[in-house]
C-alpha cells in the first residue's frame, strides 16, 4: 500500500479535499483531529502542555484554551517548537495505529498540515498538496477565525511557503477556484490513486 499524505497551508481547503476523497472511499487519518484527541482532559498530552505552559492554559472546564495557546505559539517560535515536541509524537503514534487497522487494499490518506515543516514528507510515496495563493489564505483565515489581517498573516508566515510545499508534491489540487473545480480535480486524482 502506497503511503499517501495530504497537506497544504492553513485555510487552503485541506478538509474539503479530504472530505471529497473520503466520499470516494479513502480512509482519512486527520492529524488535526488526532491533535485534539491526544490533548483531551486526562491525557498525558494535556498534562505535558500544562507542565510547559502553566495551568492558565486551561479553560474553567479543564480543557485546553486553544485561542490562548494560539496567541502564545504564533508569537513565540520556541513555544511553538515546545508544543510541537509534545503533540507531534503522540499524533504520529496514533496515526500509525489507525493505519495498521485499515483493511487490506484500502487507500489511506494522512492529512498532515505541517508535513513539510516536520520533515515527514520523506515518509510518503505520494503527496497531495492543496494550494492557494497566500492572500487567499489570509482572507479565509480572517473570516474563518475572526482574526485581524496581521494575526492571519502571522499564522500563514509560521508555516512552510507554497514553493516549499509544491517542491514535495506528487499531486497539486488548485483550490483557488470554485468548489466544482476542486471536485473535478479530486475525481481525476482519485482515478489515479485507485487505478
Amino acid at each position: 500500500m502506497a503511503r499517501i499524505a495530504l497537506t497544504g497551508g492553513i485555510a487552503s481547503g485541506k478538509s474539503f479535499v479530504a472530505d471529497q476523497l473520503r466520499e470516494h472511499g479513502a480512509i482519512i487519518i486527520d492529524s488535526d483531529v488526532l491533535a485534539r484527541e491526544v490533548v483531551e482532559p486526562g491525557t498525558p498530552g494535556l498534562a505535558a502542555i500544562v507542565e510547559r505552559f502553566g495551568p492558565e492554559i486551561l479553560t474553567k472546564k479543564g480543557t485546553l484554551d486553544r485561542p490562548k495557546l494560539g496567541s502564545i505559539i504564533f508569537s513565540d517560535d520556541d513555544a511553538r517548537a515546545d508544543l510541537n515536541a509534545i503533540v507531534h509524537p503522540l499524533v504520529r503514534e496514533r496515526s500509525m495505529e489507525l493505519e495498521a487497522e485499515a483493511p487490506e487494499g484500502a487507500i489511506v490518506v494522512h492529512v498532515i498540515p505541517l508535513l513539510v515543516e516536520t520533515g515527514l514528507d520523506k515518509n510518503f510515496e505520494e503527496i497531495i498538496v492543496v494550494d492557494v495563493p497566500r492572500k487567499v489564505q489570509v482572507k479565509r483565515l480572517m473570516h474563518r477565525n475572526d482574526l485581524s489581517m496581521e494575526e492571519a498573516r502571522k499564522r500563514v508566515r509560521a508555516q512552510a511557503t507554497r514553493v516549499e510545499r509544491r517542491a514535495v508534491a506528487t499531486h497539486v489540487i488548485d483550490n483557488d477556484q470554485d468548489p466544482a473545480s476542486t471536485v473535478r480535480q479530486v475525481e481525476k486524482l482519485w482515478a489515479k490513486l485507485s487505478g
